[in-house]
């Protein structure tokens, strides 16, 4: 695996995931804060997560495509001609 693509599985990854987290974790403590029930909690805050969620994983798919596109280029056309050494 090139390093570009295992820095961002080891590293951009769960950065995406702490994010989330720390996006819901604080609309959750709001919600509590301002009291709003189970109608906020089972209905909006559920919603929101789960958009949430999609999106950071098409970005996450966004930030990786280039590398595995190029990974793929490569083993079908073979070394370019930089990485030769010519």
């Amino acid at each position: 695996m090139e390093t570009k693509l295992a820095f961002k599985f080891l590293v951009v990854l769960p950065l995406i995931a702490f994010a989330d987290y720390l996006v819901m974790a604080i609309m959750g403590c709001t919600g509590c804060l301002f009291g709003l029930g189970d109608d906020f909690t089972c209905g909006t805050f559920c919603l929101i997560g789960k958009i949430i969620l999609v999106l950071s994983g098409i970005f996450f798919l966004y930030l990786i495509f280039p590398d595995i596109k190029k990974n793929l280029k490569r083993k079908i056309y073979g070394k370019t001609s930089k990485e030769q050494g010519s």
